[in-house]
């Protein structure tokens, strides 16, 4: 259940991540065309820049979501036992913590702003606009979370430093001489 959840998420995700992509190119190359033209649109700069923010929370739900993040992951792979457990961990909890309270910032954001609305289209609430830091935040929260436990379950690479420094033994298990390569 917990694949398809991360499974059906992530199609939900790159979908929407798509969607914000293609949104953004169009708006830019249609404001740019109208600059050109000589008509510069009231608009433009205004919903780029929230396209663009938009892309930024739901891209890296989906960046979470793939373990795709700013981290660690060379030390944590050569971490073992309880010490990894407890590294992956730790940094769960620092990621969740700020999430969770940016996902409350976003929604105080939201509740300050109340009956406001943007400024070039007045008929868009900045609700509306501002609702990407709080879904945002759930969202990659619940990214981290769904893929938390492939985390844990990833082997380290083992103690083969040797190996990782010269490249020889392994080229000779696999049956290449020195003549071959």
């Amino acid at each position: 259940m917990r694949i398809r959840a991360r499974d059906g998420l992530g199609k939900l995700l790159e979908v929407v991540v798509l969607g914000l992509m293609g949104g953004l190119a169009a708006v830019v190359v249609v404001g740019v065309v109208f600059r050109k033209a000589g008509a510069s649109l009231v608009w433009y700069d205004e919903v780029a820049a929230i396209l663009l923010a938009w892309l930024t929370y739901y891209g890296a739900a989906l960046g979470a979501l793939h373990r795709a993040h700013i981290g660690m992951p060379t030390l944590v792979e050569r971490l073992h036992g309880r010490t990894r457990v407890a590294v992956v961990l730790l940094g769960e909890a620092c990621v969740l913590s700020f999430f969770g309270v940016l996902a409350w910032a976003g929604i105080r954001v939201i509740s300050v702003l109340g009956g406001t609305s943007m400024v070039s289209l007045p008929s868009v609430p900045m609700s509306l606009v501002q609702s990407a830091i709080p879904a945002g935040a759930v969202l990659f929260m619940v990214a981290q979370l769904l893929s938390l436990p492939d985390a844990l379950a990833r082997t380290p690479r083992g103690d083969d430093d040797a190996a990782l420094s010269d490249p020889a033994p392994q080229a000779e298990a696999a049956g290449e001489g020195e003549g071959d390569r």
